[in-house]
């Protein structure tokens, strides 16, 4: 069975497309998600510096990954990227930054994922694309479903200050993202 936890070393990496060329400075969305601990979190509203780490979906334990995936680039690797952002989380806070991670798998899905990675903050679900589309961000289909490819969005009072992407690998998303935290103090 595949280990959700470990990175191949085989994987493609992913190119600039320039898909995320549009966001800097534009305003977050203002859309409620529903998050893991079944608040409505409405990001367009939350003052202070938030990283959303937007990822395509995470796998389960003893549930196959969709045939191919490992060779998407970019595609594998959310359950690590997760488990990152979880052990610098006590750094981020000490940035001042409020850490989401977000996805468009349904909340029951996130909420799983969450309790077994012991995550310390929410998790968000775009399952209807709301977040997406309104920044028109880069998408790819694998096996039937439309998912977000990875990008981490870091903005401070609801507008877009930096983005990462693409990332790779992705456990080193949370690095990119304190490094540019600590240079860009508000």
């Amino acid at each position: 069975m595949t280990n959700l936890n470990q990175l191949p070393t085989d994987l493609p990496v992913p190119q600039d497309d320039g898909a995320c060329n549009h966001l800097v400075g534009m305003p977050l969305p203002n859309v409620a998600l529903l998050a893991t601990d079944g608040s409505m979190v409405n990001l367009s509203q939350l003052a202070g510096r938030l990283v959303i780490y937007c990822y395509p979906m995470t796998g389960q334990p003893n549930v196959p990954l969709p045939e191919g995936w490992d060779q998407i680039p970019g595609a594998r690797g959310c359950t690590p990227q997760s488990c990152a952002f979880r052990d610098h989380y006590q750094e981020l806070q000490a940035l001042h930054a409020n850490v989401f991670g977000l996805s468009v798998q349904s909340t029951e899905y996130q909420r799983e994922m969450a309790t077994r990675l012991h995550l310390p903050f929410q998790v968000l679900s775009d399952e209807q694309y709301q977040f997406q589309k309104a920044l028109n961000l880069p998408t790819f289909v694998a096996a039937g479903m439309t998912l977000l490819k990875r990008v981490t969005l870091i903005s401070h009072q609801g507008r877009i200050e930096a983005v990462h992407y693409p990332i790779f690998p992705s456990d080193s998303d949370p690095a990119w993202v304190l490094n540019y935290l600590r240079i860009n103090k508000p």
